[in-house]
């Protein structure tokens, strides 16, 4: 069996619980009387005085405490050791803490377009605090500290014609104030800043071998002669330029030079590499191939040169200075695909590289077998890469315009920003921050654009320590569970949002793609990449393993537990099937679906209505519905209808199971469709199905037409569908330019909730749409109740569940957080913060409405319009029309609400959020924060102050006690006292009447009476109809005397009889007729 290590929740260390005055205790413990020297301790010394004295904690945390501060194994400490722990412990948690905290930033702002050519270079000239910006064209513009622009010029050569010139980089030369410009025609400018006419060319390096694309410069600090000039070129050529007196001049002037400092010096690149000028040496490498080089850089730590291509061997190239000073000696990193950048940190002494293939990695340069970090989240190619370097942080920006802000010491993506930045399909771009100021450039072909930061800073509060990838609520315990990449299971209580354990290493180190519980509520079931399903109690015990992916990795999507089985779908176009009679072993082999194969691709989400329906969504939007019972396909529908009408007239299935197995894929990717026959439209993302939901509350909605169906996923889309008529009712589009999304909806089918890549979640109010049938597909959306953004990073999972009366919605999100919020986008709290919540507290909604917006026309309603529209609504769908504006900026509505905010995380500003939702926002949920309310409830009641009272009139049995409590012993009788007999005591006779309430007996009573009188009927009855037939036997034997002689019979005369009490009611049918009856008994 397998067990899964289990941690709970426990308090903080006990250094961290210690104040100042616990120290000074502490401190006279250690010291002698005289205060000159401390005394050492050996363990347990150390644990029975401090324990006595400090008197905080246990013995078992002074134990642990006394073995942090004697690293070395001594046997014993002082305070000295003592302090020195202190420190270390108090700089690593201020740095742990610094690298935590999230920057914030001020709304982005384009600087004025000056230039019609891309942007190649940005730099910082520290020396007169001011930007340049140099463009393709040769156009160079000055900017101020402010971002103000001061003046603009063209960069020329005389080499070129001003239409042929192209400039590919720029540097600034900071210790001799110059700055070198790259050009296509194989040479190097260099422009001194000093001269009278700034900007004047001082020298040009001209007979390069190839073109140079990119340039770095660094110089030494504390000898400024010392200098290192590198440059790469299209050929995969590295090459660099070593100054030793660049302080004097950067190039030695001929001797028959006039000698005038403002004219232009010529030099050939053949020249420095023959050793002409004594003031330089040059160094090259070509390890790159052919390739382009991306970027070089000088470390000076290293004492090499970096470079970087977009090739799989020798991607990165690290030229080491050897003792002779023109030879490099060489190690390289090989990364699939390649890379587009890189940045150096020299406190973490780590490389981070900007991967063609959507990954960041770090790298220690002494170790290139594998890199130290991976960090994954990006959809696109990361083109940048730049450390924060006081923050240990790093930025990284990819091609779909996403900036993310990494923690490099969590590995973890602390922010990301994205949708501000200004569209353009083909762009090139440039990634400058300038740490001093906080300032964060980006450039997109001549457009450049500033994001600055703000001072004020806040810590983020998480909830794992990796992306969270799903989300349950358990009703039964009241408790939230969660799962994230790094295979942990987390558990919370709702109420408080108090962690109360966790697994670790559910499946090693597999992501943890699925959850579900059983019926129950008392078994869980995780699915991972490595194709298992586990089944858990909550001890943390592993009781089955379902074997889904047949001993190889498979993604799981969803997992569905069913009544006599479980269902699992996930990147394959088959249903893996588990037969709760098969649970006998701990490890599960799956059964075989009997439907065969329906899907054309991959099958991502699943649903299931009671009694037997099952539906499956595909990647290529087939919605297939099953009979659970048979398992077998019924029908297949579309979003398209082409595709719809294709689905139905096929009919062929396909059999076979072992062929289907495909390899593991990736949530940054998926496998490439599994049928040939799939078409690959431009509008194929648009019909991806990531998660099917029934509408169970409308279980009569079927027969009228109504959709009882819901499926969201590609390109922020929602449709309604009604499966019993194989009908898409209604499209619309919950998040525009959002790519993927995930919902879910309530028990009550009242609200859809929505999330997309951003963070954003919008709640949409459902009870009353869709319910009619239409042949048309309807367009328009349901009402929008809220739009708030909870998360900084893609949402992966939504739920809801109701805890006092209260619908909450709980968010999971790739920025490891799990939040909870109520249905108006109010946060109550993240889990994981130190504050702990009560639900209960918080306030309920104000009944007072004021106007909203406009739906269709984006305009506020008019008083008259917005009473008609309430008015024609039933009164329970008024509250998600009538909803208020929680968050205006007054005293009376921020103070009636008791609300813990869970972060002062801020958004870029409202111009942010309408560039980026294409709408506007009625307000921002998270700008409030909690005040304390100083009015009362009993605050406008009129009390006044009590009166004092001079003297207290005091009871007569309290002046005069023996009146009331004396002893009377004289007329006690000293004799026994006999107890009374039982029957003297006995006040009633023991009966039904004194046991039992009346209310039974009454009831008792009426039901004997009615009882006898039904019975007493139904006597009388059968009385009167035996007082009859007696009556009618004279009549009976008159008629036989009458008819003698005649030719009618005995049994003619029985019957005629027998015929006339039928008719009376005397006498039942017979069940056969009267004549074969009479012959049976003769």
């Amino acid at each position: 069996m397998e067990h899964s290590d289990i941690s709970k929740c426990g308090s903080d260390q006990l250094e961290t619980r210690m104040n100042s005055k616990d120290f000074q205790k502490m401190q006279k413990v250690f010291m002698l009387p005289d205060q000159t020297a401390s005394i050492g301790m050996n363990r347990q010394e150390f644990i029975d005085k401090m324990f006595a004295t400090v008197g905080r904690g246990n013995r078992d945390e002074y134990g642990a405490l006394f073995d942090k501060i004697d690293v070395m194994h001594d046997g014993f400490v002082d305070w000295d050791k003592l302090t020195s722990f202190m420190l270390l412990e108090l700089y690593e948690k201020n740095e742990r803490t610094n690298s935590s905290v999230i920057p914030q930033w001020k709304d982005i702002r384009c600087l004025p377009s000056v230039h019609k050519e891309h942007v190649k270079k940005i730099v910082f000239l520290k020396h007169s605090n001011r930007y340049l910006t140099i463009s393709k064209d040769g156009f160079l513009a000055s900017w101020s500290e402010n971002l103000k622009l001061e003046k603009t010029l063209r960069i020329t050569t005389d080499s070129v014609k001003i239409k042929d010139l192209w400039v590919t980089s720029m540097v600034h030369l900071a210790n001799v104030n110059k700055i070198a410009v790259l050009f296509t025609s194989k040479e190097i400018g260099f422009y001194d800043l000093n001269s009278k006419h700034e900007f004047s060319c001082q020298y040009r390096l001209q007979g390069l071998e190839n073109t140079p694309i990119c340039l770095d410069y660094w110089y030494n600090p504390d000898d400024g002669n010392e200098a290192v000039l590198t440059f790469g070129d299209v050929c995969g050529q590295v090459q660099s330029i070593c100054f030793t007196a660049a302080l004097i001049s950067l190039f030695e002037r001929p001797a028959n030079s006039t000698g005038d400092q403002e004219s232009t010096l010529t030099i050939t690149w053949q020249e420095l590499s023959c050793g002409l000028h004594k003031c330089c040496y040059t160094t090259k490498h070509k390890l790159h191939d052919t390739f382009w080089v991306r970027q070089v850089k000088y470390i000076s730590n290293l004492e090499a040169i970096v470079s970087c291509a977009t090739s799989d061997a020798n991607t990165v190239v690290l030229g080491w200075q050897g003792k002779k000073k023109s030879h490099l000696r060489t190690s390289s990193l090989n990364i699939s695909q390649g890379i587009n950048a890189f940045d150096y940190h020299s406190g973490l002494n780590l490389i981070a590289t900007a991967g063609v293939d959507h990954i960041v990695r770090l790298w220690n340069p002494y170790v290139i077998s594998k890199p130290n970090g991976i960090l994954k989240g990006h959809m696109a190619s990361v083109i940048a890469v730049q450390f924060i370097n006081n923050r240990k942080q790093l930025f990284s920006f990819s091609k779909d315009k996403v900036l993310r802000i990494w923690d490099i010491h969590h590995q973890l993506c602390i922010q990301r920003i994205s949708g501000i930045f200004p569209k353009s399909h083909e762009f090139q771009t440039i990634l400058y921050f300038d740490e001093a100021h906080g300032c964060l450039f980006t450039t997109f072909n001549n457009q450049v654009t500033l994001l600055e930061m703000k001072q004020e800073t806040s810590k983020r509060v998480t909830s794992h320590e990796k992306p969270i990838t799903c989300v349950l609520y358990n009703s039964a315990f009241k408790q939230v569970i969660s799962s994230d990449t790094g295979s942990t299971v987390t558990f919370w209580m709702i109420d408080t949002g108090q962690k109360i354990k966790q697994f670790t290493g559910c499946h090693g180190t597999f992501e943890i793609t699925a959850m579900a519980l059983d019926v129950s509520g008392t078994r869980l079931l995780t699915g991972s990449t490595d194709g298992t399903v586990k089944i858990w109690d909550f001890n943390g015990h592993c009781h089955h393993k379902l074997n889904v992916g047949r001993d190889q990795a498979a993604e799981i999507s969803q997992i569905l537990v069913l009544k006599r089985t479980v269902v699992v779908v996930g990147w394959e176009r088959i249903i893996t099937v588990f037969r709760m009679n098969t649970f006998t072993q701990f490890f599960v082999q799956p059964s075989e679906w009997k439907g065969g194969v329906q899907h054309q691709d991959d099958i991502l989400s699943a649903a299931f209505l009671a009694p037997q329906t099952l539906v499956t969504g595909s990647y290529d939007g087939d919605i297939v519905i099953w009979n659970n019972n048979t398992e077998n396909a019924s029908r297949k529908i579309h979003s398209d209808p082409s595709r719809a009408l294709k689905s139905k007239s096929d009919s062929h299935l396909v059999c076979g199971h072992g062929s289907m197995r495909r390899g593991y894929s990736s949530k940054s990717g998926r496998n490439t469709a599994s049928s040939s026959n799939v078409t690959n439209t431009e509008n194929e993302g648009h019909y991806i199905i990531t998660r099917l939901i029934f509408l169970e509350n409308r279980k009569n909605m079927p027969s009228n037409g109504g959709a009882n169906l819901v499926s969201c996923g590609g390109a922020g889309f929602v449709r309604f569908w009604n499966v019993f008529k194989n009908h898409l009712q209604s499209e619309f589009v919950a998040h525009n330019e959002a790519g993927t999304i995930v919902m879910a909806v309530d028990e009550a089918n009242h609200y859809l909730i929505t999330g997309d890549l951003d963070g954003w979640i919008n709640v949409w109010y459902i009870e009353d749409y869709c319910l009619d049938y239409s042949d048309n597909v309807l367009k328009q959306p349901p009402a929008l109740v809220v739009s708030f953004q909870p998360h900084d990073d893609s949402i992966s999972y939504l739920e809801t569940c109701v805890q006092n009366g209260r619908l909450l919605i709980l968010s999971a999100s790739a920025d490891c957080s799990l939040m909870v919020s109520d249905i108006y986008g109010i946060p109550i709290g993240i889990f994981g913060q130190e504050e702990h919540w009560h639900i209960e507290d918080v306030s309920i909604l104000p009944t007072e409405h004021t106007n909203m917006q406009n739906e269709d026309k984006g305009q506020p309603l008019k008083e008259e319009d917005e009473e008609e529209k309430v008015s024609t609504l039933p009164r329970k769908s008024l509250l998600p029309l009538i909803i208020p504006q929680l968050f205006h900026d007054t005293k009376d509505e921020e103070n009636s609400f008791n609300i813990v905010n869970p972060w002062e995380n801020t958004i870029l500003g409202k111009t942010v959020k309408e560039n980026r939702s294409q709408r506007s926002k009625p307000y921002k949920p998270f700008d409030f924060e909690p005040k304390d309310n100083q009015i009362g409830t009993f605050s406008s009641l009129d009390i006044e102050q009590l009166q004092d009272v001079s003297e207290m009139m005091k009871p007569d049995f309290f002046i005069n006690p023996h009146k009331y409590f004396g002893e009377k012993s004289d007329e006690v009788d000293s004799g026994c006292l006999e107890l009374p007999s039982f029957t003297e005591t006995l006040k009633a006779t023991f009966d039904e009447k004194s046991l039992f309430p009346k209310d039974i007996l009454d009831r008792e009573q009426k039901s004997r009476q009615l009882f006898e009188h039904l019975f007493s009927e139904g006597k009388g009855k059968a009385h009167r109809k035996q007082v009859k037939v007696r009556e009618r036997l004279p009549h009976i034997n008159s008629l036989i005397s009458q008819k003698q002689g005649s030719q009618l019979s005995i049994a003619g005369v029985t019957s005629e009889i027998l015929k006339q009490n039928i008719k009376q009611g005397l006498l039942r049918k017979p069940k056969m007729p009267l004549s074969k009856a009479l012959e049976m008994k003769d």
